[in-house]
């Protein structure tokens, strides 16, 4: 086993828990630890000086392409995702929250109508209704915490495990 090999073999911990903090799951950092190891394994000839410090910079590039590869992936979903498709979804949520809306106080209905789904900002609903900011960011916070729990009362388990296909009416 060469110098290089070795110092890799012996810091296996501390390099497998510089990829935890970065990742989700131990499974990813294992998974891109592996993979630096074989790159590293091909490249151990051309290491000169700290194989330690030179190993990190391989794992911080395994990560970098990591996220890279996670991105392309999300970006190739998304695309293939209609439009239809989200569409629909928010024709289901709005129509679901259009209806319970009126079963909660008035303000936490406004509010929520008017943020939520107009997607009108929070600062100008406030400026717009005469109340202060920190006083719209209360309402909003309280006002979806009122809907979750009218959902949860009449939709049950969509709510809990997200249903799409709310037949909850």
């Amino acid at each position: 086993m060469t110098d290089t090999s070795a110092a890799l073999v012996q810091n296996h911990r501390r390099f497998l828990a510089f990829l935890e903090r970065r990742v989700d799951s131990r499974d990813e950092a294992e998974e891109i630890l592996q993979a630096a190891y074989l790159k590293g394994v091909q490249e151990a000839g051309e290491v000169r000086g700290n194989a330690v410090a030179w190993f990190y910079r391989l794992l911080r590039n395994a990560l970098i392409d990591h996220y890279r590869r996670r991105a392309a992936g999300r970006k190739a979903l998304e695309a293939r995702i209609p439009a239809s498709f989200e569409k629909a979804i928010e024709r289901t949520v709005c129509g679901c929250l259009n209806e319970l809306l009126p079963t909660l106080r008035p303000e936490h209905g406004t509010i929520l109508r008017e943020v939520d789904l107009k997607g009108e900002a929070l600062m100008q609903f406030a400026g717009r209704t005469g109340i202060t900011p920190n006083l719209a960011r209360v309402r909003l916070h309280r006002a979806r915490q009122a809907l979750r729990r009218q959902l949860r009362r009449v939709c049950r388990t969509c709510t809990e495990h997200g249903c799409l296909d709310c037949t909850c009416g």
